[in-house]
């Protein structure tokens, strides 16, 4: 049954999607515990721990509507915990002071936020803006797609992108 497979097929890209996400949460927090700058590393845990319980709420209510059965959405559940921890340790070891010194040439941690902050930017000009414009992929005939994003919608995008470059400027590490 080809609509019971994509069914199947949604919570597992859901949940995969999540634990990207989620990943990509533990490089940037990683990365900051790599820093001596508190500043940075409280904005960063601040910033995930804000937007985790939202997340994990979501996958959950997901799968629950899919009509998982609970110990299922606990092993998703899991995976998706685990995973910003598990990345977090990975990067803060693999941006240690013996690896910085063999990674001289490069900032590192530079590397790893801007990583983790691509993720992002990924996710949501490929998967939630189509969404939010209604121009979302659909597999149902009826579907024309919606009218897209307006002008002023694309002039906000396009400033907020612009604006850390403006916030850049005159400003040198």
């Amino acid at each position: 049954d080809p609509e019971a497979a994509r069914s199947g097929n949604s919570k597992i890209t859901t949940t995969l999607g999540l634990v990207v996400h989620a990943a990509a949460d533990g490089v940037a927090l990683g990365a900051a515990a790599s820093t001596s700058q508190t500043s940075v590393q409280l904005i960063v845990f601040v910033a995930i721990m804000l937007h985790k319980a939202p997340a994990a709420f979501g996958l959950v209510s997901f799968l629950m509507h899919a009509g998982l059965e609970r110990n299922r959405i606990r092993k998703h559940l899991l995976v998706f915990a685990l995973a910003a921890p598990v990345m977090s340790m990975v990067t803060y070891l693999g941006l240690s002071k013996s690896s910085k010194e063999a990674l001289s040439e490069v900032n590192a941690t530079g590397v790893a936020m801007l990583f983790s902050a691509g993720t992002f930017l990924y996710v949501a000009t490929v998967h939630v803006l189509p969404e939010v414009g209604g121009i979302a992929h659909s597999h149902k005939p009826e579907s024309a797609g919606g009218k897209g994003l307006g002008r002023l919608e694309v002039a906000a995008l396009v400033l907020g992108c612009l604006i850390p470059l403006f916030l850049s400027i005159g400003h040198h590490h």
